[in-house]
Parts: structure tokens; sequence; C-alpha cells
């Protein structure tokens, strides 16, 4: 039975390659700074091993060998096709860090090392239980001593409403055999719920949930989201329990702010520490329920590095630190609200200025006190408001934009319809845009009084330096 699902799903993955981009949640210089904010010490990414399992066309690592042409990265995918893309973008870009391989995850045996970052996005609920087993195998086999490994999952409870609409779709859309068909069928059965079910009912309100997400979705997503043969979600707790038996543990999650209970507030806060106390898994699955959670992207590491793990924020690792906004100052300046204290005005002035750059825990503290420092930071760090990474991030200046000394980030100009910038984020641009990346890419001038407003808007992305 699996290897009939995993035939199916090599010749799904054939047939529609998955939209393959960087996932910045994923980025080992994000994971080394998670992990550095809960205490601990991983490889700098600059000079590591990294490897990523389904790694479809390698959009998700290209950048990152791009970006630290001294590390080594490995990418395997079951689909030859999505491989052989990948091959080529390599190929042209002259990649010479980066090894793209066809495998069955099942297949991976001890030749292929160690290394210091596994990345798995979009895998692990989507496979068949012997290939969920095979990427925890490969986790803790493979994994360095301090190394973190990054799979995201569909999970409980959220997903439980998504399933009545994924069971709909593939109920119409059964019979169809080619992609392209099964999809309008699928489609059309929304089409129809949407029109007939009965307001107030539970399918009415699993619609209303799921549709925005479906109706802005391109077809590759939706193909493999929905209409996939494998769609297996499952309940944090037993995914954690997954990783123990195979001697690995729960270090977060890529996204830190998800953890603390105070952004909830003090009427769920203070049961929830009462029930959860100091057990981390338990209170992340108390919030899993809380806040219907359908999407999860978690950090391992080996069970043995647990003991050292800190999750209460300490200024000793907050030290270690570079800041910058989490967006662009100017996009959410009417959304941010008054400072709390004239120290964290000014704390926020500096990121403000700086952006997108980063800003060192050092320089922070020459805008405010270090006391109140820490304490914004802190509640910057909670809310989610600010990125921040183990080493600092350069980019290109106002100042040096209006003088046209500006030139692309390396792994910038990666495909028409999305750029990649210094944060591992995809950045979609218009033609214009894109045009004036490439034309700086092929290493053409900067002309300011033609390109100025494109140029600032580059730099805002985060595309120059």
């Amino acid at each position: 039975m699996s290897q009939h699902l995993t035939a199916l799903l090599q010749q799904s993955y054939d047939e529609v390659p998955y939209a393959s981009h960087p996932f910045p949640q994923s980025a080992p210089e994000h994971l080394e700074a998670v992990a550095t904010l809960f205490g601990l010490a991983p490889t700098p990414p600059a000079r590591a091993r990294v490897l990523e399992l389904g790694c479809a066309a390698g959009g998700n690592v290209i950048p990152f060998a791009l970006r630290h042409p001294q590390a080594q990265v490995v990418g395997l995918d079951l689909s030859a096709v999505q491989i052989e893309q990948g091959l080529e973008r390599v190929r042209q870009l002259g990649i010479t860090n980066l090894e793209l391989r066809q495998m069955n995850l099942e297949d991976v045996d001890a030749s292929l090392g160690s290394f210091d970052y596994i990345l798995c996005h979009g895998v692990f609920s989507w496979v068949p239980d012997s290939v969920r087993q095979a990427i925890m195998r490969i986790c803790s086999a493979h994994l360095t001593p301090g190394g973190i490994a990054y799979v995201s999952f569909n999970t409980y409870p959220g997903w439980k409403a998504r399933e009545i609409v994924r069971d709909a779709m593939l109920f119409r859309a059964e019979a169809r055999t080619a992609p392209a068909d099964r999809l309008a069928y699928a489609r059309g059965m929304l089409d129809f719920l949407v029109q007939a079910s009965p307001e107030g009912s539970l399918l009415r309100k699993a619609l209303d949930e799921v549709m925005p997400t479906i109706q802005a979705a391109g077809p590759t997503y939706l193909m493999h989201e929905f209409l996939e043969h494998c769609n297996q979600p499952l309940y944090f707790r037993d995914f954690v329990a997954s990783a123990r038996a195979q001697g690995l543990d729960y270090l977060g999650d890529a996204e830190p702010q998800t953890m603390f209970v105070s952004n909830h507030g003090a009427q769920a806060a203070e049961p929830l520490l009462k029930e959860a106390g100091s057990d981390q898994v338990r209170m992340e699955q108390y919030l899993d329920f809380l806040t219907s959670r359908s999407f999860r992207q978690s950090l391992l590491i080996h069970a043995g590095e647990k003991p050292t793990v800190q999750y209460r924020l300490d200024t000793r690792h907050m030290e270690k630190l570079h800041y910058a906004w989490s967006e662009d100052p100017q996009m959410r300046a009417g959304e941010r609200g008054e400072a709390a204290s004239p120290a964290a005005a000014a704390v926020h002035a500096a990121l403000d200025a700086a952006f997108p750059a980063t800003l060192s825990f050092a320089e922070l503290c020459a805008a405010a006190a270090p006391p109140a420092v820490t304490a914004c930071v802190e509640e910057l760090i909670i809310t989610g408001r600010v990125r921040y990474v183990r080493r600092p991030v350069a980019c290109a200046s106002a100042t040096s934009v209006a003088a046209g000394q500006v030139r692309p980030y390396p792994a910038a100009a990666l495909l028409p319809d999305f750029a990649c910038n210094v944060w591992h984020q995809p950045v979609k641009l218009d033609a214009a845009e894109h045009e004036l990346l490439l034309h700086l890419q092929r290493g053409g001038a900067a002309d300011v009084a033609h390109d100025g407003y494109l140029l600032e808007r580059l730099r805002r992305f985060g595309l120059l330096v």
C-alpha cells in the first residue's frame, strides 16, 4: 500500500510540479537565531551542511547556496521532473555547492552524511506513514550534535474543518484523471456547496473558514493541498511523540511568537500556565486547541540538547542577536500605534532608520538605556514585530541609492515572477521592477534620475546591497 501511494505521489508531482520558492521561516539563519534565543549555540550557517527533504525544484535552497558559497547543500525529492528543473537552474546560475538528487526518502542511508540543518517543508503530513517514519529517522541519524531540524505539517484541530471541504472536493473529482479536470470538477463542487449549504450549518462554517484560502491560492497549491492522494494531519502531541521515539525532542516553533501564552490575554494565560506549567509541549497543544491551529513549523533537536533549552527570554541571549522590523515600517506605520515609552519610541525610530537592515542589541542601546531596550526588544519578540538573526544583515541605504551606488543581493533574481531578498523572502515584482533588477544584476549602472522610485522600492524590499 505504501509503495503504491509513493508511486502515485511521484506521478502527481511529475505531472504538476509544486511551486518552488524560498520559505523564510525555514532559512538556516533564522533557525540559528531561534535556537540562540532559547539558549543553544548551533553551527553558523555560512559554513554549515544543509539538507532539504522534499526540495522540489530547489527554490528554497538555491538562494541559501548562493549567499553562502562555503556551505554545502543537498536537496532530495521524489519527483524526477522537479529535480531536473532544479538542476537546470543550478547550471544556469553556476552554483557549485548544491547537489540535488531524485530519491525516495525511505532509501536514504548512512552514505548521505551528517548535516547541521535539516529542512522538511510541506512533506511530513503529505506522505504515507512509512515515509513519515523515514523523515524522523533521517533527522535523528543525520543531524549533527547541536543541529536543528525544521519540519512543517498540517495539524489538528484546525484541519478538521478543512477535511470536510477536501473530502467534498475529492468526491467529485475522483472519477477524473487529468489534473486540470480534477481541479475544475473540485472547484465546481465548491461552487455548488457555497450556493446550497444552509446558513449556520457545520458545512457552511467550514466553507466560510476555508474559501478565502482556496480563492487566493494557485492551482499547484490546491492540487497538492486539497486533491493529493495523501494529506494526513496530526495533533502536535503525536508529532512530538514520533520525534521522541527517534531520540529527538521539540525545541520550539519557527515563529516563536506563537509560543507565548501572554499573547492570548490574561483570561487564557493564567489558567493555561497553571495547567501546563513548564511543560512547553503540553502548553503548545492547549494553544493549538485554543486557536484552532491548522499548520505547524516545528523545530527538533537531539533529546540530549533539551536540558539546555531555556524558554524564558534572557538578556544574555537577546544581546547576541541583530534586529529589524518584520515588515516595512512605512507600510505599517498607521497600525503600530504609539510607543509605550520615550525609550521604546527611540528604539522604534532606530529600527525605522535602519530598515531593512539590522541593528545589534548594542546599537539599540545607543538609542536608549539598556534596561529599557531589553524590555522593548522582549515585547517586540513576543509580539512577532521584529526579525532577528545571529549575524548582521546589511542592505543598501537610502544614501547609496541616491548616489547610484547599489548592486543586487546575490540571490535576488531567480524567477520572472518573484525575487528572493536578504531575509530569504519571496518578493513579488512587477515587470519594471524585475527588469531593473536584471539590469543591475547584469552589471548595468543605476540611473537614479530615471529609476529613483523603483530603486528605492527595491531597496526597501531588501533586494539591494
